[in-house]
């Protein structure tokens, strides 16, 4: 019964890309075969989900041509076990206690990083699915990933998009979500402090998925580097789930140590690369539906031909001609939008975080210093706000960069972005400040 499976394994395999038959079709097992039904084990609820929307009516027709029988195909989920050392069909498994959040629970995740808004197209579709397989695979070859590509391309939506799929599946898992830089910043605060011991207990005992973002910023720092292999260690053999990202392969990283680059190359190693003309059509779409925004075919299309370096590029310029067309009071079409194009090329050379920063200081009349100060006062913290609000729109950096560049962490960036254009959407004075600044920033003379 089994080798007749493998048959039609075999014949399905021929028809799908390979990293698609080793996520999806690969782990199917058959359990049992009848007069008018094959039953089929699959990993997990998710799996089993992913396959009946878009595999089953290709497994339908294998098994009929190879098999030469008429059936329909049910799906049952398999559980892990070690025992047996691979899957298993329960008889009854008892329900987990009610466990509350740790402390160590995830940073903040954006709420629109998920699945189902990620656009796939040719460019990412691998690190799609390898992502996919990541959140919600059991076997081994899952547990670890390392999503590559340049600034823009999804690689973080990816990441947080694993993050918010395990938690919802289960809310009780330890995520751990840090970028290279903090988990560097927390281990030397830790060593100041002398609570080394409980830095290392977070991270190796206390975490079930590891998301560390932005690798690359791990060179040269060699004590950093050795923690983190021993983290890795720890994880690794514990079954845990990694994460990586990064904007080069590990072993382009300059001064990172061969070991920790090796075990940082342990899993899968995933491309994204720029998103082609149809992908960017989808994209540009997909971002202004979760934004209830009615833009134009022809704008959309339009967008999409002369913005082609990255995502971030093009909700940049999504949101430029909806702000333009909000603020003025115009109608969106291509004239408008050709003039937005024309901005964040120019711009693109000329307004930088610090010049952002220059014109939001001398329009609210304050210093450098306590717009960068841990102020809260609202006089201080919404102009702030505004001037991170205004960084992300124009210069196209990173939460990180931006984060950095106002002595913040980049959740505190992404929460300043929501609450300034929850502002803009109110019509207010806000709206009033952020279009004055827009003009200025798009002149000529800052």
């Amino acid at each position: 019964m089994k080798s007749a499976w493998n048959q039609v394994k075999t014949q399905i395999h021929k028809k799908l890309p390979h990293h698609t038959f080793m996520v999806w079709i690969e782990p199917l097992e058959l359990i049992d075969l009848r007069d008018d039904e094959v039953v089929l084990g699959c990993p997990n609820t998710f799996a089993r989900k992913w396959v009946m929307n878009h595999y089953i009516d290709l497994i339908k027709a294998e098994v009929k041509r190879v098999w030469e029988i008429s059936c329909r195909i049910t799906l049952e989920v398999l559980e892990w076990h070690s025992d047996y050392g691979g899957y298993h069909q329960d008889e009854e498994q008892l329900p987990l206690p009610r466990v509350s959040k740790g402390q160590h629970a995830p940073t903040l995740f954006h709420k629109d990083f998920t699945f189902e808004q990620f656009v796939v197209g040719s460019c990412n579709s691998f690190a799609y699915e390898a992502a996919l397989a990541t959140a919600c695979g059991g076997d081994g070859y899952r547990d670890s990933l390392f999503l590559l590509s340049q600034t823009g391309l999804g690689k973080s939506h990816l990441s947080q998009a694993i993050g918010n799929h395990v938690l919802n599946e289960n809310s009780t898992l330890r995520v751990c979500y840090v970028t290279a830089e903090d988990f560097t910043n927390g281990m030397v605060q830790a060593l100041r402090q002398d609570n080394i011991e409980q830095f290392k207990e977070r991270y190796r005992r206390q975490c079930d998925v590891l998301l560390l973002e932005d690798v690359q910023f791990l060179s040269g720092k060699e004590k950093t580097q050795c923690e983190l292999g021993y983290t890795l260690d720890a994880l690794l053999t514990a079954g845990k789930k990694l994460i990586f990202t990064s904007s080069h392969l590990p072993d382009d990283i300059p001064k990172l140590d061969g070991k920790l680059a090796s075990r940082l190359s342990s899993g899968i190693i995933s491309t994204i690369e720029s998103p082609d003309y149809e992908t960017r059509v989808r994209i540009i779409g997909k971002k202004a539906a979760s934004k209830s925004l009615k833009i134009p075919k022809d704008v959309v299309e339009y967008l999409a031909a002369a913005l082609t370096q990255n995502v971030r590029q093009l909700e940049s310029g999504l949101i430029g001609v909806a702000a333009k067309a909000s603020l003025l009071k115009l109608p969106i079409d291509v004239k408008l939008a050709e003039s937005v194009v024309r901005n964040i090329a120019r711009r693109s050379q000329e307004i930088t975080i610090a010049s952002i920063q220059k014109l939001v200081c001398k329009y609210y009349k304050m210093s450098m210093e306590e717009l960068l100060s841990r102020s809260r006062q609202r006089s201080i913290a919404q102009p702030r706000q505004i001037a991170m609000y205004l960084s992300r729109r124009y210069t196209g950096k990173s939460l990180q960069t931006i984060g950095r560049s106002f002595n913040r962490y980049h959740a505190t960036t992404l929460h300043a972005v929501g609450a300034v254009e929850r502002l803009i959407r109110e019509q207010g004075p806000v709206q009033k400040q952020v279009e004055f600044l827009s003009r200025r920033l798009e002149s000529v003379n800052l």
